[in-house]
């Protein structure tokens, strides 16, 4: 009975409605994107040596992905506020597609670093897909359609580093490529045959469009204020997944690649609440959830601190321990950023586009500088510098909403 009433009301929904399947195409093809950004930074150790790269050589290959990621949601994301929007996703879905291919028979290491740069600017086609969701989401709803969604946006994220390890220890690194070209390419004829078609309604040409993101950035203060707060929780978030596999690697845990893949699981039991802080936007909770998102960040960095203390190599306590510190700070970041990317949807749909690219783009800048910061303060002072830098980024966010005061909940 419950399936028949669900079948009869999805046929009376307008054609542009998002329905529950319809969600979790979306959750699944941001997820199977994303992958391709974050897999780099576990493949660097297989990739520079079978390259013949040299140790700072094969570092750039971790960021390559992310520089052109960065780029794509600058150039490319605010062509979505311009051009028809399912067309646009299946030309640069096609393209990171065709950029995998060339990956997975990239001879120099300086070939790898073009081709993966092109493959990451194309992925920036989860920023057109997110408002395209939020699009078609009913009324009031739409912190529940953006959660969701992003549920599986951060799935993706965690699930990266594990599944390309995993492949990589069975058929080696480029085989990894060769199965997300293959996933791209299905990606991209399930969404071509289901996607609704979005004309933007602005007029004005492409410069015209870049220039405006200035515009918008100085215009509103919600916008600043959320992509402040996500790049410094992304920081934390960086910083803390960047150096937990070195912590894992030493006693008391002395976790192999196998079990460091298993552990970056864990961390993907986060993204189950995600939906949660959407449906909190939409009751007006949104500067409380912010806060509470804050504080458990801190909290998760300081019993991530508790646990890299021990030094019993007879205990397992220590070890889940730090599995139960790396959920909470995962429930913390994509709380943040779920709902940050609701406030801002809601802002001007006109520009939902250049709003999510300048989002995205400022938090991802957070999320280089945590992990250029890794590398200093585990050298510097090893995990405790790492926790404590970690929870000082937790700390600002909380400055951040202290300062916005009850403001910060607005528009959302």
């Amino acid at each position: 009975m419950t399936d028949t009433n669900d079948g009869q009301l999805a046929e009376r929904l307008p054609a542009g409605t998002i329905t529950g399947p319809r969600t979790l195409l979306f959750a699944a093809s941001v997820g199977i994107i994303v992958t391709n950004l974050f897999a780099p930074q576990t493949l660097v150790g297989l990739i520079g040596p079978s390259l013949g790269a040299d140790a700072a050589s094969g570092g750039l290959v971790a960021m390559a992905t992310l520089l052109g990621y960065a780029a794509g949601l600058f150039f490319l994301v605010p062509l979505s506020d311009l051009a028809e929007n399912r067309a646009l996703i299946m030309r640069m879905l096609l393209t990171a597609a065709l950029a995998a291919v060339v990956a997975a028979f990239a001879p120099t290491t300086a070939s790898l670093l073009i081709v993966l740069f092109i493959l990451g600017a194309a992925c920036s086609a989860i920023q057109i897909l997110v408002p395209i969701a939020a699009s078609m989401a009913p009324p009031g709803q739409d912190g529940r359609v953006i959660g969701d969604v992003m549920s599986g946006l951060m799935v993706g994220i965690l699930l990266a580093r594990p599944l390309a390890s995993l492949i990589a220890d069975a058929w080696g690194w480029r085989a990894f490529y060769g199965a997300s070209a293959s996933a791209l390419v299905l990606l991209t004829i399930v969404l071509a045959l289901t996607l609704p078609k979005r004309q933007p309604t602005a007029k004005s040409g492409y410069p015209a469009l870049i220039a405006s993101l200035l515009q918008l950035l100085r215009d509103e203060p919600v916008l600043r204020r959320r992509a402040l707060t996500a790049s410094l929780v992304m920081a934390a978030f960086s910083l803390f997944w960047t150096s937990v596999a070195l912590r894992l690697a030493q006693p008391p845990f002395d976790l192999g690649q196998r079990g460091i893949a298993l552990f970056a699981l864990v961390g993907a039991g986060g993204a189950v609440v995600t939906p949660l802080f959407g449906r909190a936007g939409d009751r007006g909770w949104t500067g409380p959830a912010t806060i509470a998102c804050h504080l458990v960040l801190i909290g998760a960095l300081a019993l991530a601190a508790w646990a890299g203390a021990a030094v019993s190599t007879t205990s397992w306590w220590p070890l889940v321990l730090m599995g139960v510190s790396a959920v909470l700070l995962d429930i913390g970041v994509t709380g943040d950023q779920t709902l940050g990317r609701r406030a801002i949807n809601l802002l001007q749909p006109k520009a939902r586009g250049r709003l999510n690219g300048l989002f995205v783009g400022i938090f991802f800048i957070g999320g280089a500088i945590g992990s250029m910061l890794a590398g200093i303060a585990w050298t510097w002072a090893g995990w405790p510098a790492i926790c404590a830098i970690g929870a000082g980024f937790g700390v600002a966010a909380l400055l951040v909403d202290w300062i916005a005061g009850p403001s910060a909940s607005r528009p959302g």
